[in-house]
């Protein structure tokens, strides 16, 4: 069963452009986030994804929908960068990096939410990305 598991992994590591450092960031990121979002609903009931706050179960298949379609971006940017014929993961580094800062961001506004001080730059950053985000929105 181990070697099972380990194949499967292995192939689908593979696919993701391989399980180097920027892979494992992403993964532990979507995985600390995942967490705390869990601890933010279910114990401080603070979850801006439902009306109480507390936890419900389709916000947190929404939430492991979103994930797993990132990690099939990242898929699609690896495959882009080995269409291309090129030695080097660009793209999909670029994609990886990406998420990987929005997963952080998560990250900071959840502990923000469970009362752990946030330094004011990190505050002062989330504040311009989220506008920046805004932005976006009303343009399309």
């Amino acid at each position: 069963m181990l070697a099972v598991i380990g194949t499967v992994g292995g192939i689908v590591a593979s696919l993701l452009g391989g399980w180097d450092a920027v892979l494992k960031t992403l993964v532990l990121f979507m995985f600390v986030d995942y967490l705390l979002g869990l601890l933010v609903a279910g114990v401080f009931k603070k979850s801006d994804k439902t009306d109480d706050g507390g936890l419900e179960s389709r916000a947190g298949w929404k939430g492991l929908c979103r994930k797993g379609v990132s990690l099939t971006v990242v898929l699609v940017a690896a495959q882009l960068d080995g269409l291309l014929g090129v030695d080097t993961n660009y793209i999909r580094n670029t994609v990886v990096i990406a998420f990987a800062a929005n997963e952080a961001l998560s990250i900071v506004e959840n502990a923000g939410l469970i009362g752990v001080p946030i330094p004011a730059i990190i505050q002062d950053a989330i504040s311009v990305l989220k506008k920046e985000a805004e932005d976006r929105k009303i343009k399309k």
